[in-house]
């Protein structure tokens, strides 16, 4: 969003998106995630084509595009946890492995751009997932060139419902960084074994649960790239996540900023409007300049996505990206609570608020405190884990 032509093109295709999102959601309130998903693919939002802008100046590279429907899949009403769930496809899994996976294989996933086919990035294990060279998930390789799966992986974003996960696993019992491959396994054979979904209290919208592979067999074309590539795929998909996963957080904060203006405007104590106080109007200020905080810093990576730059190019940028964004989500949120009062811890209020779901930011796609570490190590610091 540098020059007023493509800050024009993203407003147009956000608000293309909202309009497009708003019917779909509605006639699916109340419905489980995959049924909203089917709703937006219906309405052409999941497309992986951008669609020209209506002014003509058309301009939005792919990854602007995605990001672009995604927050006006927000604003127009989409909770946070769907808004998380499309952000993760898009950016954590599809965008990622489209170079890295020939037409061919692409074509057996079956029609993933449609929504007909869900992913899933399975790499935590119980024991942890900041430290991966520390997993038990096992790939043996077979005598016809194949692998035998074996382990469990854990707090899987959309395994319940999943047809294909990206497993990360161990070829290799060296803890080096050639010790891991990536595979492509079909979750719906018996050899897979799922549990029911986790209770969460955050991003409620999408499932979490756990995959077990019990002997979970592999043709050779399941490996993505090469045997021992696991951890570069890894350090790929992760910039990605770092990068463009906060999208998710861009339409929800435009959404309750609108509310927030509109209820200090319109709510009068003390013989005034709310919105003449200045320590309220320095709340809302604050919440403006988070939400253009973070829609200049995901953009921009978006941009420079788009322009060709390699993810691993990105890593401390994405880094630094995904902790900013995140904590002025929370600030953010507790300042539109603040604003809202105690109609903020009121569902029906119209001005409830939902604070956990911006405390999970901080944790998802690496806790901040980790990724503070890794930008010190790319400023020259020796800093350890």
């Amino acid at each position: 969003m540098t020059t007023r032509a493509s800050a024009s093109a993203v407003e147009d295709a956000v608000a293309r998106a909202a309009e497009s999102a708003r019917s779909a959601l509605s006639l699916t309130a109340g419905g489980d995630f995959r049924t909203r998903w089917r709703a937006l693919v219906a309405q052409g939002l999941l497309d992986e084509a951008p669609r020209p802008s209506a002014d003509g100046s058309g301009g939005l590279g792919p990854v602007t595009a995605a990001l672009a429907t995604i927050e006006g899949i927000g604003l127009a009403g989409a909770p946070a946890g769907l808004c998380y769930a499309l952000a993760s496809q898009r950016f954590g899994i599809q965008f990622p492995l489209r170079s890295m996976l020939s037409e061919q294989v692409r074509r057996s996933l079956g029609d993933v751009a449609s929504g007909d086919v869900l992913l899933c990035h399975a790499l935590t294990e119980e024991g942890g997932g900041s430290d991966p060279l520390s997993m038990s998930t096992s790939a043996e390789r077979q005598e016809d060139g194949g692998y035998l799966l074996t382990g469990m992986k854990s707090f899987v974003t959309a395994a319940p419902i999943a047809d294909i996960g990206l497993v990360f696993a161990r070829t290799s019992a060296d803890r080096t960084p050639f010790a891991l491959s990536a595979f492509l396994v079909d979750l719906r054979v018996p050899e897979v074994k799922r549990s029911e979904p986790f209770r969460k209290t955050a991003l409620t919208e999408v499932p979490m649960g756990s995959l077990t592979f019990g002997g979970v067999r592999l043709t050779p074309d399941r490996l993505v790239g090469h045997e021992g590539s696991g951890l570069a795929l890894l350090t790929a998909t992760t910039a990605w996540e770092r990068a463009m996963l906060l999208s998710y957080a861009l339409g929800p904060m435009r959404r309750v900023l609108d509310r927030t203006v509109d209820w200090c405007r319109s709510r009068e104590h003390f013989g005034r409007r709310m919105g003449s106080s200045h320590l309220v109007a320095a709340r809302v200020a604050d919440m403006a300049l988070a939400l253009h905080r973070s829609r200049e810093l995901v953009y921009g990576m978006a941009a420079r996505l788009d322009a060709g730059e390699r993810p691993r190019q990105l890593a401390a940028d994405a880094a630094l990206t995904k902790i900013s964004v995140a904590e002025d989500y929370v600030m953010f949120t507790k300042q539109a609570a603040m604003l809202g009062g105690v109609r903020s811890f009121v569902e029906d209020s119209g001005l409830c608020a939902d604070l956990i779901s911006p405390m999970a930011a901080s944790t998802y796609a690496g806790p901040n405190d980790l990724l503070r570490v890794t930008v010190a190590r790319e400023l020259g610091l020796p800093v350890e884990n």
